[in-house]
């Protein structure tokens, strides 16, 4: 069973993160997956391309459970880390170049590196029982995933580092205080909110649509925020074989179970 599974509704691709019983955490299958079924939708020319989770989260970022598989060395654990995370930023690459909107029906929590999912979507709906969390220094990794390349730019850079130095959990009405969201509702209603979405951009002209979000997301744009996340990857490494963020994976390992 592909751990991303692609449907088609309404002229939009739905891209559904398929690894409920982990609660759709990343590792590199899912990513591969992932952006394989981006690739795939370019060839569809869908109206919209949406993302969202199966089961009770959207996504908890980087399964713990992978980086401590692969740290019988700090060779192989620095290697697995290397390919995750590039992984998870080239995904974000090929989102903000993708043609048509991008949405996201936020279905759960969505924490760590996975919250880059919903930073690189136009209009995000969020479940009312989800919310937003970094996590990165209850575990030792530096963040990932846009937090430091995008978040920013999204709520302010005094905010985004008060979320992150604290851990703070953004419910989903801070959520849409902050703008990262545009609508919140009860998880019943998430997707028909969003289908209602994809019939008013249907009704109007995809030229303008892909005209607009090209403009927005030029060349330029775009290489700096690769530049940025680059920059991310580089400190995720050089923290993530450190002694104390292993010692921090096994803790937060300990306290989840």
């Amino acid at each position: 069973m592909s751990v991303v599974e692609t449907e088609s509704r309404q002229g939009a691709l739905w891209l559904w993160l398929n690894r409920p019983q982990r609660h759709n955490a990343l590792v590199p299958e899912l990513l591969a997956d992932l952006r394989a079924a981006i690739a795939a939708a370019l060839q569809e020319q869908p109206v919209a391309l949406v993302l969202s989770g199966r089961g009770p989260s959207f996504s908890t970022g980087g399964d713990i459970s992978g980086f401590l598989a692969h740290a019988s060395s700090r060779e192989e654990l620095i290697s697995y880390s290397d390919g995750l995370v590039t992984e998870l930023h080239e995904a974000l690459l090929d989102l903000l170049a993708f043609p048509a909107p991008v949405l996201a029906a936020v279905n759960g929590p969505v924490t760590g590196g996975s919250t880059g999912l919903m930073l690189v979507a136009d209009m995000v709906a969020m479940s009312d029982q989800a919310f937003v969390q970094p996590y990165y220094s209850e575990v030792g990794f530096g963040p990932d995933g846009g937090w430091t390349a995008l978040l920013p730019e999204r709520i302010g850079t005094a905010k985004a580092l008060q979320v992150q130095y604290l851990n703070e959990r953004l419910a989903a009405d801070v959520a849409l205080e902050l703008g990262l969201v545009a609508d919140v509702c009860a998880r019943a209603e998430l997707e028909p909110r969003v289908d209602t979405w994809i019939d008013g951009i249907a009704r109007r002209f995809r030229q303008t649509h892909q005209a607009t979000r090209q403009n927005i997301w030029d060349d330029q744009r775009r290489s700096l925020v690769r530049r940025r996340l680059e920059q991310e990857k580089s400190r995720f490494l050089e923290l993530v074989a450190q002694p104390e963020t292993f010692e921090g994976m096994q803790n937060f390992t300990r306290k989840r179970a």
